[in-house]
C-alpha cells in the first residue's frame, strides 16, 4: 500500500515536526512494515510556463515538432537567440508532444533541473535547428503516470508563470510503501493507515467515512432495479445514480495527484472518482454507464461456460463458481473482481450508476486465482473489507461527481442486505499480560482495545470483545491479545532466556546421534539437508517394484509440489537428487550424507483426529492422535560418487566402490558398540551382485554396495556410484548404556594366515566371524586377499585370512597356534571351505 504522507495527514493530526521517517518506524512497530519511502528525487527549476506562440515545423524524418515560446515569469530569459517574439520576455522550448495549444499552462523543467525518471540533467541545447532552453513535461517524465505521450496541462487559473511546479504536484511529498499483512485488509485503505497512526501516536482520527447519511429508499428514479439472487456471494449491494456528468470535465489536479502518487494512473474523472475513494476507504466501487445497461442488475453465479470481456479486453470463460453482476444481456461484470468492457464509462458518460457491495472473501480469492485476474479490488475483497461502507461509499463517489462533473444525485437508494455482525469474543481479563509476560492492566487492555475501534464489556475478571466491522481477522482470545500488544508496544516484551532445568541435557540417543555424525564427518563425508517428500517419478528412476513397501507413502493434503505428493519412504531418493545438482555443477567426487527421518504408513490408516486450542489435549486424546501418526525411524544415508581417494603428487588415487559404503556402515556399528553381520543380498536401488544387507539379530536394518546401472542411467549418473541407507534407530536401540570392556594382554601376539577356497556365493563376513571364535585364543580374523582363477577351480575362490593370536596368562608356544590354527580350518568346513595348499 503506497500512502502518501501529505494525504495521511488530512485524517490523522500528526505532529508538525514528525519526519517520515520516524512516522515509518512508529507504523512498522505497529505491524504496518515499510518497505520503502518513495519520493519524486526531482530537484532544480521545475516551474509553471503558459505557452505564447506555438509554431509547428515538419522535419526531414516526417516528424513534426512545435517550436514554442513559454512565458516562464522569473524565470525568462531574453537573451535567448532565435526565440520567437522578442518582444516579450519568454523562453523558447522544443517540444513533442501536440496535446496543449496555446495559451495552456504547462510544467517547464529548466537547465539545471535533474529529473530521475530521466537519468540526466536538463540543459540547454541545440536540436531541430533552435536552442531548446529547457523541456516541457510530461506525466511520465516527472514519474507521476506511464504517460509519455503527452504533455501535462495544468487546469487554467491554477497557477501563474514562474510558480515552483514541485509544491503545486505533489512532488515534494513522500510516499510511505508498506507492506501490509493478508489479515489486515483495512490498511490497504488511506483510512485504515490513518486510524493506525491515530493509535500509535495518540492523536485525533479523522474519518474519510462520515459522509451525509442517504435515505435508505428501494424506489424513486435514482433507485436502480437490483436483484441479488445470491445472497451468499454477496451479502451488501448499494448503489447510488448521478445524471448529467458533463463528459469533458477534467479530474482535479489534486485528486489526479493523490491517486498517482499511490501508484495507480488517471483516466477520466469518473474512474478517477471510484479509485479515489477504494483508496481513502478501502471499499472496492464500480461505476457502469447507465445508457449502456440494459433492464435490472442481477447478482447471480455464472453458468459454466459462460464469457465475460473484462475491462482489461480478455474475454474470459466462467465457471459456475464465479459471481457475476448481469443484466439482461448477460454478465456485465465479474463481482468483485472487474467489470465488463460492455457498460465501461466512457469519455462520452453523463448518466452513472454507482455500485458498492460487500463479497464473500474466499469466493473472489478463488475467482482471481482460476481467471490469473489480479486487479486492486480483487486484492481488498479476497481479504475482507468493512461491510458497514457501501452507503457511504457510493455517496461519497456520488459527491465528487457532482461537485467536479457538473452532475445531479437522482433520489432514491438501492439497498439490498445487512452487514453481518461481528462475533463477540469471551476472555479473562489477565489473558494479554500471561501470554506476552508484560504487565498489562485491565483499564490498559480495554483502552487498547477500544483505541482499536473494538466494543469491551468487563465482567468482574472477564472481558467480553465486539470486534470493530473492518476487522475480520479478530476472531479468537489470542487475537485480541495481539491487538492490545500492537498498542502496548512489541519492544515491552521482556527478552529472556527460559533456565534449563537442572539435570536436563541431551538424550542418550541425541548424544549417539551426535557420535555417529562426527563419523560420517570423519570418513569425509558432507552432510546435506533434503526436503523429506517424493513421488511416484522418484520410485520409477530408483527401480522399485510395483509391489515394493517403499511405495506406499504417507500422502499430503496440499503437497508443495504435484510430482512429489507424499513424505519420503528413503533417505536415498534426496540424496541421489542432490548427488544430480551438485555433479551438474562441475563437481566430480561428492561424497555425501544426511540423517533424518523417513515416514512409513501404518498399517492400517487411521483417521488423525482435529483438537481445538482452547486447552490441552487429555492423555487419551494424545494417545489417539499419535497412533493415526506414521512410523518415523531416523535413518542414516550415504552416497558416494568418483575418487575416494583423492589422486595426487602422492600416486594414482582410488574410486569409490561398493566396500567403502559397507566400510562406513561398519564403523558406525563399531562406535556404537553393536555388531552387525554383512550378507549378500538383492534389492533395488542395488546391483544385484555388489548388494550387501546389514543384519542385526537376523534382522536387516540396512542395505549397502553399489547402485545399479540402469538407475544411475535414469539419474544421469557416472557409472559406479555407491551408496547405503541403514535405520539408525535400530542401531542405537542395540548400542548398549557402557560399551564392553577391551581386553588388554602383556604378552605378544601370533600372527598366522590362512587361505580357503569356497564357492564363489560363500560371503566372506560370516566365514571371518566363524574363525573369530574357534578358538579363545583367536583375537580376530581379517580378510585381506579374493583370488579367483584357474588354480583354485571354476565357481570357487580363496579368502586369504590374517589370524591374531594372543593368550593373556602366557606367551604360546608352537603348539598353541597349530592347535587354534586347526580349530579355524575345522570351523570354516561349516561353510564349505578346505584349506587350500
Amino acid at each position: 500500500m503506497k500512502a502518501p504522507v501529505s494525504w495521511l495527514r488530512q485524517y490523522v493530526d500528526l505532529p508538525a515536526d514528525l519526519s517520515t521517517a520516524d512516522l515509518a518506524a512508529r507504523l512498522t512497530a505497529f505491524d504496518l512494515k515499510l518497505e520503502e519511502i518513495l519520493s519524486s528525487g526531482i530537484s532544480g527549476p521545475l516551474v509553471v510556463g503558459r505557452v505564447l506562440s506555438l509554431v509547428k515545423e515538419e522535419q526531414k524524418n516526417g516528424k513534426t515538432i512545435n517550436w514554442c515560446r513559454v512565458d516562464v515569469g522569473a524565470h525568462n530569459d531574453a537573451s535567448v537567440p532565435d526565440a520567437p517574439g522578442e518582444d516579450v520576455p519568454s523562453r523558447g522550448i522544443i517540444c513533442g508532444a501536440h496535446n496543449f495549444v496555446e495559451g495552456d499552462l504547462v510544467v517547464v523543467s529548466l537547465p539545471g533541473t535533474v529529473l530521475p525518471a530521466l537519468g540526466f540533467e536538463i540543459s540547454a541545447r541545440k536540436t531541430y535547428g533552435h536552442i531548446s532552453d529547457g523541456m516541457i513535461c510530461s506525466g511520465a517524465e516527472l514519474g507521476l503516470s506511464s504517460d509519455a505521450d503527452g504533455i501535462i496541462v495544468l487546469e487554467p487559473g491554477s497557477a501563474e508563470p514562474g510558480d515552483d511546479a514541485i509544491e503545486l504536484l505533489g512532488l515534494d511529498g513522500e510516499v510511505l510503501d508498506l507492506e501490509v499483512n493478508p489479515d489486515r485488509a483495512y490498511a490497504l485503505s488511506m483510512r485504515g493507515v490513518a486510524r493506525d497512526a491515530a493509535i500509535a501516536f495518540g492523536v485525533p482520527f479523522h474519518d474519510p467515512a462520515h459522509v451525509e447519511a442517504v435515505t435508505a429508499a428501494t424506489e424513486g428514479p435514482g433507485a436502480y432495479p437490483v436483484d441479488v439472487q445470491d445472497p451468499t456471494a454477496c451479502p451488501v449491494f448499494a448503489a447510488l445514480t448521478v445524471t448529467g456528468v458533463d463528459p469533458s470535465a477534467t479530474t482535479p489536479a489534486w485528486l489526479a495527484q493523490r491517486i498517482e502518487l499511490a501508484g495507480m494512473r488517471s483516466i477520466s474523472l469518473a474512474v478517477d472518482v471510484t479509485n479515489y475513494v477504494m483508496l481513502e476507504l478501502g471499499l472496492p466501487i464500480h461505476g457502469y454507464d447507465r445508457s449502456l445497461l440494459q433492464g435490472p442488475l442481477v447478482v447471480r453465479r455464472a453458468t459454466e461456460g459462460e464469457k465475460l470481456t473484462t475491462l482489461d479486453g480478455v474475454t474470459r470463460v466462467l465457471t459456475a463458481q464465479d459471481a457475476v453482476v448481469a443484466d439482461d444481456r448477460g454478465p456485465v461484470g465479474l463481482g468483485g473482481v472487474m467489470g465488463g468492457e460492455q457498460v465501461e464509462l466512457a469519455a462520452t458518460t453523463t448518466d452513472v450508476v454507482i455500485e458498492a457491495a460487500v463479497w464473500t472473501a474466499p469466493m473472489i480469492a478463488r475467482t482471481a486465482r482460476t481467471q490469473r485476474l489480479t486487479s486492486e479490488a480483487a486484492k481488498r475483497n479476497e481479504r475482507g473489507v468493512d461491510p458497514t461502507l457501501p452507503v457511504r461509499a457510493v455517496r461519497r463517489v456520488a459527491d465528487l461527481l457532482v461537485e467536479h462533473g457538473g452532475g445531479t444525485l437522482e433520489d432514491g437508494l438501492t439497498l439490498l442486505g445487512e452487514p453481518p455482525v461481528p462475533a463477540d469474543i469471551v476472555l479473562r481479563a489477565d489473558l494479554p499480560a500471561r501470554v506476552t509476560g508484560v504487565e498489562i492492566s485491565t483499564v490498559e487492555a480495554v483502552e487498547a482495545l477500544e483505541a482499536n475501534g473494538c466494543t469491551v464489556e468487563v465482567d468482574h475478571d472477564w472481558l467480553t470483545v465486539t470486534p470493530p466491522p473492518w476487522r475480520p481477522d479478530l476472531t479468537d482470545p489470542y487475537d485480541v491479545v495481539e491487538d492490545v500488544l500492537r498498542v502496548v508496544g512489541y519492544d515491552k516484551v521482556p527478552s529472556i532466556v527460559p533456565v534449563a532445568p537442572a539435570g536436563r541435557g541431551l538424550t542418550t540417543a541425541q548424544k549417539l546421534r551426535r557420535r555417529v555424525g562426527n563419523v560420517l564427518a570423519g570418513e569425509g563425508l558432507v552432510e546435506v539437508k533434503t526436503f523429506p517428500f517424493a513421488g511416484p517419478a522418484d520410485w520409477d528412476r530408483m527401480g522399485l517394484p510395483a509391489d515394493d513397501v517403499r511405495r506406499r507413502q504417507v500422502l499430503l493434503e496440499n503437497p508443495l509440489s504435484a510430482e512429489e505428493p507424499g513424505m519420503t519412504t528413503t533417505l536415498l531418493s534426496g540424496l541421489l537428487r542432490s548427488l544430480v545438482l551438485n555433479i551438474g555443477r562441475g563437481h566430480s567426487d561428492v561424497h555425501i550424507t544426511e540423517t533424518g527421518r523417513v515416514f512409513l504408513p501404518q498399517a492400517e490408516d487411521a483417521e488423525a483426529p482435529i483438537y481445538g486450542v482452547d486447552r490441552r489435549p487429555t492423555v487419551e486424546e494424545l494417545a489417539a492422535f499419535g497412533a493415526a501418526l506414521p512410523h518415523q525411524p531416523h535413518h542414516v544415508g550415504i552416497v558416494m560418487s568418483g575418487e575416494r581417494v583423492r589422486s595426487g603428487w602422492a600416486g594414482a588415487g582410488r574410486p569409490a566402490i561398493w566396500a567403502d559404503a559397507i566400510a562406513v556402515v561398519q564403523h558406525i556399528a563399531s562406535v556404537l558398540h553393536v555388531d552387525v553381520t554383512v550378507e549378500a543380498a538383492n534389492l533395488a536401488p542395488w546391483h544385484p551382485g555388489r548388494c550387501a544387507a546389514i543384519v542385526l539379530d537376523g534382522v536387516a536394518i540396512g542395505f549397502a554396495g553399489e547402485l545399479h546401472p540402469r538407475v544411475l542411467k535414469a539419474y544421469g549418473l557416472p557409472p559406479r556410484v555407491v551408496a547405503a541407507e541403514i535405520d539408525l534407530d535400530a542401531l542405537i536401540e542395540a548400542s548398549p548404556a557402557v560399551g564392553p570392556r577391551p581386553d588388554f594382554s602383556s604378552y605378544p601376539v601370533a600372527k598366522e594366515d590362512l587361505a580357503l577356497v569356497v564357492d564363489t556365493d560363500v560371503p566372506a563376513g560370516p566365514l571371518a566371524t566363524t574363525l573369530a571364535a574357534a578358538s579363545p585364543l583367536i583375537e580376530s580374523a581379517r580378510l585381506f586377499d579374493v583370488f579367483t582363477g584357474e588354480q583354485v577351480g571354476e565357481g570357487k575362490k580363496s579368502l586369504a585370512f590374517a589370524l591374531r593370536l594372543r593368550a593373556p596368562d602366557r606367551t604360546l608356544t608352537e603348539d598353541d597356534i597349530r592347535t587354534a590354527r586347526d580349530a579355524a580350518v575345522s570351523a570354516a568346513q561349516q561353510h564349505g571351505a578346505t584349506l587350500r595348499t
